[in-house]
C-alpha cells in the first residue's frame, strides 16, 4: 500500500488538468448546471432532440460560442477554449456534438474556407444560433475517401450560379448533424466544375430549408432514425436535385470562380489544394478526441467511487471487502485511470499547438505534424474511451446497466466516436505514412548501406518531432544510458524502450516498402504491411502520449503530488510495455525475468495507487450533477460521512 504521509493535494492535480484554459472549464462547471443541463434517461428520439435544442439555444446567450470565432465578428479568437469548452460538455454527449456541428463543423468551415464576405454575412448569425446549419461532407459511398466526392458543383456562367447535384444515392450526403430537422443551411463538399474542367472538391454554402422549416425546392431530406446513441441529434441524409446557389455561395479562401467561369486559386497543385483545405478543419478531429477523453473520465469517476465503496466477501478478520481492495478490481480500473491521465495531458498539448497556429505563422511541415498528431491521438483516445467504458460498466455490475447510473449511455454515444471524424484505422495509417515521408525526406537517396549509418545515429532528430519537453526528455533518457541497466522504473528507462520500439518499427517498414517498385507493385507491398503501418502508428503515439506525461509531471509544484503522479505514470508505461510484451520479448528488448518484473511493478503500483484511486477520480472536476448516477453519489456522500467522522 502507498505510504500514508504521502496523500495528493486535489486542489494541485485540479490546477495541472485545467491547464492553460482553466476558466473556461470553470466557466462549464459553473453555467452549465441546474434541471436544462441534468443527465435524463428515457427520453424519447423527439423529446431528447427538444431537450438538445433548448440547451444549445441557452449555451447561444453565452459567450462560449465564440471562442473560436474573430472578434471582428463577436467572437474571442480563442481556438483553444473552444475545443476545451466542447470537452466539458459531458452533461449530455448529444448536447456536445450538437455543439461541434453547429459551432465547430458548420461555422469553423464557413471561418477556415471562406472569406470575409462570407464571415461577416454568417458568422453572427451561425454564433447567435440564428442560422442553424450542416456539414455535409459524407457520402454513403464516399467515407474516408473524401477526394473522390461524387456530388457536383457545376458554374453557369450564363447566370452566375452553381448547380448542385448529386447524381445518385452512393452519392447522398449521409449521417449529417443538424440534418434531418434543425438545420436551415449546409457547408456542402462538392467537385466544383467549370466548363469541362473539374477543380476538384470545394466547399459551398447551400439553404436547405425556408423560413418555416420546409425543404427547398430540389432539396430532399431523410431522417437517419434511431441510432445506438446520440439520439439527440437529428442526423439526417441530404440529396440535391440541379439546385442552384449563387456564385458568391463558393466558399472560396483556396479556389475561386469568376462570372466569366475562369478558376483561380493561391494553391496551384490540386492535392496540396485539397490536402490544405482539409487541414484547416483539424479542429473537429482535435474536439472528438477530448470529448471521447471526457466520457472514458466520467465513466471512471462513477466506476472508482462505487468500487471504493461497494463491500464484496469478507476479510478473515469479519470485515468486508471493498471492490477497489482486490488486486483483479484495480487492474481493471487504475491503468485505465492513468491512461486518461496521460491522454489528457497529451490532448492539452495538441490543444495548445491548435492554438498557437490560430495566432502565429505554420509552415506546411508545422500543419502536417498537427494533422498527424491530432490522428494519432484522436484514435487512441476514442478506442481508450470505447475499452474504458465498457469495463466501468462490467466493474459495477448490474448495477453498471442500469440507465439511471449513466455508464450504458455513455457507451453507447462514444461508440461512434472511433469512425467520425476519421475511421480510427484510417487515421493510424495517416500516421504512419507521415513518419514515412520523414523518413523518406531524409533517406530517400542513401543507399541502404548508407542509409543504415545515418539511421544509427540520426532517426530520433527526424522522425521524432522536436517538441518543447526534448531537451527534458533526452536529459532523462542520456542519464539512463549512462548508467546503463536500469530499474523498471526509470523514467529514462522507460522514455528509451518506447523510443526504441517506434525506432525498430518504423526502420522496419521503411525498409519492407523500400524493396517495392511503384504502382501496383506499391499498393500491394503496402496493402501486405498494414498490420505494420498500423504498429508504426501505435508505437509513434504512446511515445508521444509519455512524454507529454513526463512534461507535465514537471509542471507540478506540489511534492507528495508530483510522487503520486510519478507512479501514476509508471502505471501508464508499463501497463502499454506489458499490453506488448510479445514484441518486446521477440525483438528482444525485455528477457523473460524482466517481462514478468514490469507484471509484478504493474500489480505494485495498482496497490500504492489504490488509496489515491478517488482523489485522483474527483481531480477531473466533474461536477455530481453531470455524472448524475446514484451509485457515484452515494459512494461520495459515504466517504465524505467516513471522512468527517474519522477526521
Amino acid at each position: 500500500m502507498a505510504e500514508p504521509s504521502i496523500r495528493p493535494n486535489e486542489a494541485a492535480l485540479r490546477e495541472l488538468l485545467d491547464g492553460p484554459w482553466a476558466h473556461v472549464r470553470q466557466k462549464a462547471r459553473d453555467h452549465l448546471r441546474g434541471e436544462l443541463f441534468a443527465p435524463v434517461a428515457g427520453l424519447d428520439v423527439e423529446q431528447h432532440r427538444d431537450r438538445v435544442m433548448e440547451q444549445l439555444a441557452a449555451i447561444a446567450a453565452t459567450e462560449i460560442p465564440g471562442y473560436g470565432f474573430s472578434s471582428a465578428y463577436g467572437g474571442s479568437d480563442d481556438v483553444g477554449a473552444s475545443v476545451v469548452a466542447f470537452e466539458m460538455l459531458v452533461c449530455d454527449l448529444s448536447l456536445m456534438v450538437k455543439v461541434g456541428v453547429q459551432w465547430g463543423l458548420f461555422g469553423g468551415a464557413i471561418q477556415a474556407l471562406g472569406t470575409e464576405e462570407h464571415h461577416a454575412r454568417y458568422l453572427p448569425r451561425v454564433i447567435s444560433l440564428r442560422l442553424p446549419g450542416c456539414f455535409a461532407m459524407t457520402e454513403t459511398g464516399h467515407g474516408s475517401d473524401v477526394q473522390r466526392l461524387r456530388t457536383t458543383a457545376r458554374y453557369d456562367p450564363r447566370t452566375e450560379e452553381f448547380v448542385v447535384h448529386t447524381p445518385d444515392d452512393d452519392a447522398r450526403k449521409d449521417y449529417i448533424g443538424n440534418a434531418a430537422r434543425d438545420g436551415m443551411a449546409a457547408v456542402v463538399f462538392a467537385q466544383l466544375i467549370t466548363g469541362d474542367t473539374n477543380h476538384g472538391v470545394h466547399a459551398l454554402l447551400v439553404p436547405v430549408r425556408d423560413a418555416d422549416g420546409h425543404p427547398l425546392p430540389g432539396v430532399r431530406i431523410e431522417d437517419c432514425g434511431l441510432k445506438a446513441g446520440l439520439n439527440g441529434v437529428d442526423n439526417g441524409r441530404l440529396w440535391f436535385d440541379h439546385v442552384r446557389v449563387p456564385r458568391t455561395a463558393l466558399l472560396n479562401r483556396y479556389g475561386d470562380v469568376a462570372p466569366d467561369g475562369s478558376y483561380t486559386s493561391p494553391i496551384d497543385n490540386p492535392d496540396r489544394r485539397f490536402f490544405t483545405m482539409l487541414g484547416t478543419l483539424v479542429r473537429g478531429r482535435i474536439s472528438v478526441a477530448g470529448g471521447a477523453g471526457t466520457a472514458a473520465k466520467a465513466a471512471l469517476a462513477i466506476a472508482i467511487r462505487y468500487a471504493d465503496a461497494r463491500r464484496q466477501f469478507e476479510r478473515p478478520d469479519g470485515g468486508e471487502v471493498a471492490l477497489l481492495d482486490y488486486r483483479a478490481h484495480q487492474r481493471r480500473l487504475l491503468p485505465a485511470l492513468a491512461r486518461s491521465y496521460a491522454l489528457h495531458f497529451a490532448q492539452e498539448e495538441l490543444v495548445r499547438t491548435l492554438d498557437d497556429k490560430s495566432r502565429e505563422s505554420f509552415s506546411d511541415q508545422d500543419q502536417r505534424k498537427l494533422e498527424s498528431r491530432a490522428a494519432g491521438i484522436k484514435a487512441v483516445s476514442t478506442w481508450h474511451a470505447t475499452q474504458t467504458i465498457q469495463t466501468c460498466r462490467e466493474a459495477c455490475g448490474g448495477a453498471g446497466y442500469l440507465a439511471q447510473n449513466r455508464l450504458p449511455q455513455l457507451k453507447a454515444d462514444t461508440d461512434v466516436f472511433t469512425t467520425f471524424e476519421g475511421d480510427n484505422t484510417v487515421l493510424l495509417q495517416l500516421v504512419a505514412k507521415g513518419l514515412l515521408t520523414h523518413y523518406r525526406d531524409s533517406f530517400g537517396a542513401l543507399d541502404p548501406k548508407e542509409m543504415a549509418r545515418f539511421v544509427a545515429g540520426q532517426f530520433l532528430g527526424v522522425v521524432i518531432e522536436r517538441t518543447a519537453a526534448r531537451p527534458l526528455i533526452e536529459r532523462l533518457v542520456d542519464a539512463t544510458r549512462r548508467r546503463g541497466e536500469s530499474d523498471i522504473r526509470d523514467r529514462g528507462w522507460q522514455l528509451d524502450l518506447l523510443e526504441d520500439r517506434e525506432k525498430h518499427v518504423v526502420e522496419g517498414l521503411a525498409r519492407r516498402l523500400r524493396r517495392t517498385g511503384s504502382g501496383t507493385a506499391a499498393f500491394e507491398a503496402f496493402n501486405d504491411a498494414q498490420d505494420h503501418v498500423l504498429k508504426a502508428g501505435r508505437a509513434h503515439v504512446d511515445r508521444v502520449v509519455l512524454e507529454a506525461f513526463v512534461a507535465a509531471i514537471d509542471r507540478c509544484a506540489d511534492p507528495e503530488t508530483k510522487e503520486v503522479l510519478d507512479r501514476l505514470c509508471d502505471l501508464y508505461v508499463l501497463s502499454v510495455v506489458e499490453e506488448d510484451r510479445a514484441w518486446f520479448l521477440e525483438h528482444g528488448r525485455l528477457t523473460a525475468p524482466r517481462a514478468k518484473a514490469v507484471t509484478e511493478a504493474v500489480n505494485s503500483l495498482c496497490a500504492e495507487l489504490r488509496p489515491h484511486a478517488v482523489t485522483l477520480a474527483s481531480a477531473f472536476g466533474l461536477p455530481d450533477e453531470w455524472l448524475a448516477a446514484p451509485i457515484a453519489l452515494g459512494a461520495e456522500e459515504a466517504r465524505q460521512e467516513e471522512q468527517r467522522v474519522g477526521g
